[in-house]
């Protein structure tokens, strides 16, 4: 069993500490992004074009609906650090049972919203006739199963919270191999279609839930689940809701900045769907440097914070900055040198290669930039600054990203004008980042 001690990152060598939590979180990500792709691949290869285009055009739909709860779940590990931090055990208890509740209650929820709404959110986002039906087959199944995605992000939100990001990655581990596996066999074998894809996803991510809450139900720490004991508790859901809402509000608007992305690039046809769906599925590992900086920031900061280690918490977010932007960059590289290859993975067909190509090679030598603005959000909202994060994506990320295309669309109507969105907005988003970093003093005033 990992102890206390071991999960606690208010001691002992900052890089080491910060490495050794992120390096977990990198490798579940990376099993994570490795069965979404999965499931693009198999549909991509034994089904079609119209079949990946219709896959493709689900995810940032998708993430419009999950994004909120993730970011509650997110605000709410900023809680349990703190408290972990400050060895307040009560309160942990308190915070991770208002959580799990709160968790059950909002999966419910999704289901619902997420089956019924599908297919008026599709048309508004403009998605193609040809791919139409299996797109909404793929949402409605996909949502169907939004209890397992909703408590699994639940489950793994309170266990980073406290720095265990070991057995989140053995979990993800067992349920990506169980998704690749159910992905060849109901399509490649027995020929199931797209609405299989979404059934093996669901099926796995209620595998990794279980295996989540097996562990946190026989745990001996503080952060124990008990099923007597999980009901809302006003006071923690209060500091809950304010961190985390703005996060939920954040992955909101950034995902519905993305549908209308989306939606402008639905406009160029099937081929140009499934060539920056299959990008998009590539773009997700070079976001993984980016994606475990952001986390262990979060959880080092809000842990370091908590125990008024102050010296720590500088040092630790020179230290992360450093990392992320420097691994997103080779990362993005990687992916601009060997796109066309990457895409054929997916599509062979030509013009699915092109579209992915642009994109590609459009917006990858830009992901320090991207790194930057997601590594000191995940800073300012351990250090309970979650308003800061949400007001600056929402105004560059959201409101100029869409002012932009539909101005800029106008005047120059070709795709790599929609590509050029990201990172212009990228850009400012991180100048603003910058200057409040340097100028606010935004560690004090935490334990208010």
């Amino acid at each position: 069993m990992q102890d206390s001690e071991s999960t606690l990152l208010t001691e002992g060598s900052i890089w080491k500490k910060i490495i050794a939590f992120a390096v977990p979180i990198f490798l579940g990500n990376l099993f994570q992004q490795l069965y979404n792709t999965a499931d693009s691949l198999i549909v991509g290869n034994f089904v079609g074009s119209d079949a990946l285009a219709a896959v493709s055009s689900s995810g940032n739909l998708i993430f419009l609906m999950v994004g909120f709860f993730s970011g509650i779940a997110m605000g709410a590990g900023v809680v349990i650090a703190r408290y972990y931090g400050a060895r307040s055990s009560d309160e942990v208890s308190r915070a991770v049972h208002t959580l799990v509740a709160l968790g059950l209650a909002s999966g419910v929820i999704l289901t619902l919203a997420g089956v019924m709404i599908t297919p008026q959110i599709l048309r508004w986002m403009g998605t193609p006739d040809t791919v139409f039906p299996n797109s909404v087959l793929y949402f409605r199944i996909y949502f169907a199963g939004s209890l397992g995605f909703v408590m699994y992000n639940v489950f793994v939100g309170i266990l980073q919270s406290v720095g265990d990001s070991r057995h989140p990655l053995i979990y993800l581990i067992i349920s990506s191999v169980t998704n690749v596996i159910l992905d060849l066999l109901f399509i490649a074998v027995l020929g199931m279609g797209v609405g299989a894809a979404a059934l093996a996803t669901t099926i796995s991510q209620f595998v990794s839930a279980f295996l989540c809450l097996a562990r946190l139900t026989r745990t001996k720490e503080e952060y124990r689940i008990e099923w007597k004991k999980i009901r809302f508790d006003r006071s923690m859901m209060r500091q809950i809701i304010s961190n985390g809402l703005p996060a939920g509000v954040q992955n909101s608007i950034i995902a519905l900045a993305n549908v209308v992305v989306q939606s402008n690039i639905n406009v160029f046809g099937m081929t140009a769907v499934a060539g920056c769906g299959a990008y998009s599925k590539i773009e997700g590992f070079g976001f993984l440097p980016i994606t475990c900086f952001t986390l262990a920031m979060t959880t080092f900061i809000g842990q370091n914070l908590g125990a008024k280690e102050y010296g720590r918490v500088k040092k630790g977010a020179r230290f992360g900055i450093f990392c992320s932007i420097i691994t997103a960059e080779l990362v993005g590289i990687f992916i601009y040198i060997f796109i066309p290859a990457l895409v054929r993975a997916f599509d062979v067909n030509p013009e699915v290669i092109l579209y992915g190509t642009t994109q590609a090679r459009t917006v990858t030598l830009f992901y320090f930039l991207l790194a930057f603005s997601h590594c000191l959000a995940g800073i300012f909202r351990g250090a309970g600054k979650s308003m800061v994060p949400m007001v600056v994506m929402l105004v560059c990320w959201c409101v100029i990203r869409i002012s932009y295309i539909t101005i800029a669309v106008k005047f120059v109507p070709v795709i790599r004008t929609v590509f050029w969105a990201y990172p212009l907005t990228w850009s400012l988003s991180s100048i603003i980042f910058l200057i409040y970093y340097l100028k606010a003093d935004w560690m004090h005033g935490f334990e208010r």
